[in-house]
């Protein structure tokens, strides 16, 4: 292994604004806004601030697979917020999360709105509010919320973790990598054994713990994202393998990682979802198509 460059930590950190890698821009050691910006609202009960990077997939998909189950109170308007712009920094997001990440939901279907953030509470409180995709069975339920709970968990292993250093950091760092690519392979290989045994997450009942996971581990598989599938051979799990693709063709899987993207195909960008005729009318080559 490379030896590092010796390190020595001062007495007291400081923040070098200009040490942070591809996202120095936006990463900082305080919490609050930093400018003020309202926050649109559209006409649907729920109302979706987020950004179609893997947690802000997981509530987008679960919204777009509550309305194909026929639940129209499931209905939203998806607004992106910029994270390389610091939209999550302005204080109408500030007040829907105070931890300034993405996604946040205000849920307006009641008299009073309330708010939602971290993508596991938003799942969570959806499948909840429509008793769906949540095992009813007593003793099924737990094994439903230890997966969902380990996913929030292990997935800053993934993506802070490993994600940063192989994709993000300004320099490559042998240590860090080696260690975030030992964690995220022994993940992969608990859901491959996992899945082994079990359809889905719980057992052979599709529920948010899957919608949880897959835009994760998924996306890992399919090399979407990092571009490191071959780098964990990811391609070895085949059970992981067979999951993954078997939720990625679901239509309201296609649908949900749509919503508020702004990478790949222009026909799979749908920056922002006010109805469900917005996949068919508004994709981003529709919209640069009419421009010209």
């Amino acid at each position: 292994m490379n030896e590092a460059p010796a390190y020595l930590p001062p007495k007291v950190w400081q923040w070098d604004k200009e040490n942070g890698g591809k996202f120095a821009n936006i990463n900082r050691p305080t919490a609050g806004s930093t400018h003020d910006k309202a926050l649109p609202v559209g006409k649907h009960p729920m109302q979706l601030y987020s950004l179609g990077t893997p947690n802000g997939v997981k509530v987008t998909i679960l919204l777009e697979e509550l309305l194909a189950l026929g639940h129209a109170g499931a209905e939203y308007d998806a607004w992106p917020i910029n994270i390389g712009d610091g939209n999550q920094f302005g204080s109408g997001f500030v007040e829907a999360n105070p931890n300034s990440k993405i996604p946040a939901l205000m849920d307006h279907s009641g008299s009073t709105p309330v708010r939602v953030f971290e993508s596991g509470a938003i799942v969570l409180h959806l499948a909840e509010k429509f008793d769906a995709f949540l095992p009813s069975d007593p003793n099924k339920r737990p094994e439903c919320l230890s997966w969902l709970f380990w996913q929030m968990g292990s997935a800053p292993f993934l993506g802070g973790g490993f994600g940063h250093f192989y994709s993000y950091a300004p320099f490559k760092i042998e240590y860090s990598i080696n260690r975030y690519a030992m964690e995220v392979k022994r993940q992969l290989d608990l859901l491959n054994r996992h899945l082994a045994d079990n359809q889905y997450m719980c057992g052979d009942e599709y529920t948010i713990a899957d919608i949880a996971s897959w835009p994760w581990y998924g996306a890992v598989v399919l090399n979407r994202v990092y571009d490191a599938a071959e780098f964990l051979d990811a391609g070895s799990y085949k059970n992981l393998g067979r999951w993954t693709h078997e939720i990625d063709a679901r239509d309201a899987v296609r649908r949900g990682r749509m919503v508020n993207r702004y990478s790949g195909p222009l026909e799979e960008q749908l920056r922002e979802r006010h109805d469900a005729t917005d996949f068919e009318s508004k994709t981003q080559d529709k919209i640069e198509a009419s421009k010209g």
